[in-house]
């Protein structure tokens, strides 16, 4: 089965970007208006997020929100065939923010919100550092699939690691020079170890385990927001929030950096993020780690 799905998304992935574009624009239509895919969710969350704004204006968001969610799912497609001068042009950075500490023989971890599109990111960052980058990745549950992602993120040399056997996993690579690209925003898998802080007015569930990865290893920290210059093409920033997170910082004043720094991101750009996943599915109740406070 894995052949026969990497087959036929390889054969896709050699089609044009246009084509494959014009593709997404079909699929947009079909998904959106159609299938109505976690519409409600995505609705709901915008409005968590935007109170304020009108209704027309929070269906604009959602609507183009989905274009861009379907755009990212091609151009993850073309990754597999994709060359690295196609890459070059289309996914600037300024990759000196992060090369300078390998020079300074430190190691790095990135943290970034659900942003599109950051598996291309996941490709360049790769190719433009110095360290050893290391991916922490969630398996899917289809295994042909789970294949299928593996390898494409793994095509430019990054090192992919369980995020279920993340300890382990990550040990061999400790003492080394490295950049561990995280994904900070995802949902808890335990909630009864989870941190809350408000995010857009509402206490919300976050993982400590980024900031507590930081401040044991003492790797600076750097947060990523990636713009969308235009369709097809894409810039990350790369912002220093610790340079000495074991002796400036503690988990919960590093996690409420990040969570400040995703909502203003959220609010410069919010077709950007992906509202499809139930990001408040928990709610706050009395007793519950609140790292506001924590981080006083």
């Amino acid at each position: 089965m894995y052949y026969l799905v990497y087959g036929f998304l390889y054969l896709c992935s050699l089609l044009p970007l246009p084509v494959l574009y014009l593709l997404s624009d079909f699929f947009y239509f079909v998904i959106y208006y159609v299938i109505g895919y976690r519409k409600q969710v995505v609705l709901d969350n915008i409005t968590i997020a935007f109170p304020e704004k009108s209704v027309k204006e929070r269906k604009r968001i959602a609507k183009d929100f989905y274009h861009k969610f379907i755009d990212s799912l091609v151009e993850t497609i073309k990754v597999l065939s994709a060359s690295d001068a196609f890459f070059e042009k289309r996914f600037t950075g300024n990759w000196q923010m992060i090369n300078q500490y390998y020079d300074q023989h430190r190691s790095v971890q990135l943290h970034l919100g659900h942003t599109f599109n950051w598996e291309w990111g996941n490709i360049q960052v790769v190719r433009k550092i110095k360290h050893t980058f290391l991916g922490v990745y969630i398996p899917i549950h289809n295994k042909s699939i789970n294949r299928v992602f593996k390898k494409l993120r793994s095509r430019s040399g990054a090192v992919l690691l369980d995020a279920g056997r993340m300890a382990r996993e990550f040990l061999p690579y400790r003492k080394s020079m490295y950049c561990l690209g995280l994904i900070a925003d995802q949902s808890p898998g335990r909630i009864d170890k989870a941190k809350w802080f408000t995010f857009f007015n509402r206490k919300t569930a976050f993982t400590a385990g980024p900031a507590k990865s930081a401040i044991t290893n003492n790797a600076v920290v750097l947060f990523a927001s990636i713009e969308r210059v235009k369709r097809g093409y894409y810039h990350v920033t790369f912002t220093l929030a610790e340079e000495n997170p074991k002796t400036n910082s503690n988990e919960d004043a590093l996690t409420k950096k990040f969570v400040r720094f995703l909502e203003a991101t959220i609010r410069q750009h919010p077709d950007m993020w992906l509202w499809s996943h139930r990001r408040w599915k928990h709610e706050w109740k009395e007793g519950d780690m609140d790292g506001d406070n924590g981080a006083q």
